[in-house]
């Protein structure tokens, strides 16, 4: 599939169907994550998977939940991190972005649908699921079949910034 057109049929899915995840997609996705480049290689991600009753129950607790079957919290340990030695900035965040991205474009080529969510409360995520100290929640990747409707692949020729508002050439 073009990656244009993979990108721009991937939509926010904030409802899904009971339907499972075959275990062989997941495998998939947990290794899009797996090889999605670290800061300096140092591959700080956690990622702590939850498809049982019992843990999305958990998860909802931490934030809104959107009926998915299946979700990923994105987590980064703080020790394995890389920081740049000019002011001591520590990508964990970015880090986890570029992990999550990956896995959501995985999930999207395999016919599946995700949301990805930054809206929760930390400190119950750390309890609910037994965080370490060192190691923090970054974001949650809902994955599942979405039920409804998708967001059309054209949407974001109104939805999103004309290039000339976000790109400058050579100099600011």
């Amino acid at each position: 599939m073009d990656f244009l057109k993979l990108a721009k049929g991937r939509y926010a899915c904030r409802k899904y169907t009971d339907r499972k995840v075959e275990r062989e997609k997941l495998m998939q996705i947990l290794e899009a994550g797996r090889v999605a480049p670290t800061g300096a290689n140092r591959q700080p991600q956690r990622l702590v998977v939850i498809e049982s009753k019992e843990g999305m129950e958990r998860l909802g607790r931490c934030t809104r939940d959107f009926g998915a079957p299946l979700a990923i919290l994105v987590c980064a340990d703080t020790e394995e991190v890389w920081q740049r030695k000019y002011d001591g900035k520590q990508i964990a965040d970015i880090d986890a972005t570029i992990i999550t991205d990956h896995m959501m474009l995985q999930a999207a080529s395999l016919g599946l649908d995700t949301l990805w969510i930054c809206m929760f409360k930390p400190e119950s995520v750390r309890e609910e699921f037994g965080l370490p100290a060192n190691v923090v929640p970054v974001n949650i990747l809902l994955i599942g079949y979405g039920d409804g409707e998708p967001a059309s692949p054209d949407r974001h020729d109104t939805t999103r910034k004309p290039l000339e508002q976000t790109v400058v050439w050579e100099k600011f």
